[in-house]
């Protein structure tokens, strides 16, 4: 039997480019999308976009109506034992991504659905493998190195996201060590395409560039604590797809745990003065307390109007954090992908929100 390809969070950015070259390396395969009501009719533009594109792909994906909230993930019970039935391989990319989601929507979904997911992947007559996304903020606020194999390390939480993620992560290696065959991934803060700068949403780090881009010859930026102590690790979209798609079907990534982060990173302090550089700007730091700059944005009045940012992504311009990708390096090695250094992208990231500043920040629940 041909093997079933099960996709969670179709048609968001990292399920709409996983879906085609994951067809493309497995002639064979079918792909069932698992697609929300209200996202049905964004799924079939997209999956038409698709197969328009690559025809050799064109009807070998199903688009099916479920929920990974729900048990069962909200299918009924001929589409979840077809699903059971053969060879099944599942790319769980379903999450809320927003570091201001309300615990109970961020437990449903992120929890919830996880462990919905897993339930289904013990289920299968022949799994071959479980492709989780997770995310290198599993690590909440740990000080200090936080290696590819680290989880519990008693570390607290910036909020829900991480929270719940880790939560998840915990599930899904639970499941691992009880012989479930999974490969865990957990990019860094995911920015545009290293070459043209495109990405479906500013958030994190765009905020920066947002306030700094905005300003004068001369841009201020208030950054809290020591920003050239800190660093900020962000990694191309490109660079996330490239290396879920060749670690996917390799056999040294089973079982694994990659840190899809960037392995020098730059410092807060280096990274606000590129987006001054690339837009022409003379920049200006100017220290400010964390706790006064949040209780600024969240309740005195026109702050948070002036900076445009939740308070939320302030917790990132002091995250003590530093990511061991070494292991993950090898292995990537082993496939051929590289992660870009920041210098090498930072031009197209600035570039394209120029020439596109109508994108919003809303995260696609």
């Amino acid at each position: 039997m041909p093997t079933t390809v099960l996709f969670t969070g179709f048609p968001g950015f990292l399920g709409s480019a996983l879906l085609p070259r994951t067809l493309r390396r497995s002639p064979d395969a079918e792909a069932v999308a698992l697609v929300q009501e209200r996202w049905l009719d964004r799924a079939r533009a997209t999956l038409d976009r698709l197969e328009a594109a690559e025809p050799a792909i064109a009807g070998r994906t199903r688009l099916v109506l479920g929920d990974i909230t729900r048990p069962g993930l909200g299918l009924d019970a001929d589409e979840a034992a077809a699903l059971r039935a053969g060879p099944l391989e599942i790319f769980h990319l379903a999450a809320v991504y927003d570091l201001s989601v309300p615990a109970d929507l961020a437990w449903s979904v992120n929890v919830d659905g996880t462990r919905h997911v897993v339930d289904l992947a013990r289920s299968a007559d022949e799994l071959v493998r479980l492709q989780y996304v997770s995310t290198c903020y599993v690590s909440g606020r740990y000080d200090g190195i936080f290696a590819e194999d680290d989880l519990e390390l008693g570390q607290a939480f910036s909020n829900h996201y991480e929270h719940t993620k880790h939560e998840a992560e915990r599930i899904v290696a639970k499941a691992r060590d009880a012989g479930l065959p999974v490969t865990i991934y957990r990019p860094s803060v995911v920015v545009g395409d290293s070459r043209t700068g495109e990405t479906q949403k500013y958030d994190g780090p765009y905020y920066a560039l947002q306030l700094i881009a905005r300003q004068g010859r001369v841009a201020v930026m208030p950054l809290p604590g020591d920003p050239s102590r800190v660093q900020f690790n962000v990694v191309p979209s490109d660079f996330v797809v490239d290396a879920i798609a060749a670690l996917a079907p390799h056999p040294g990534a089973r079982n694994r745990t990659v840190a899809l982060a960037a392995p020098r990173p730059p410092s807060v302090l280096e990274m606000c003065e590129a987006f001054a550089a690339h837009t022409g700007k003379k920049l200006r730091v100017v220290p400010v307390p964390s706790a006064l700059s949040k209780f600024s944005i969240d309740h005195v009045p026109g702050v948070g109007r002036l900076f445009a940012l939740p308070s939320s992504t302030l917790d990132y311009l002091t995250h003590p954090t530093v990511y061991d990708v070494t292991a993950t390096t090898a292995l990537l090695d082993e496939v051929g992908v590289r992660c870009p250094p920041f210098a090498e992208h930072v031009g197209a990231m600035v570039a394209f929100h120029r020439e596109h500043p109508d994108v919003g920040s809303a995260a696609m629940v």
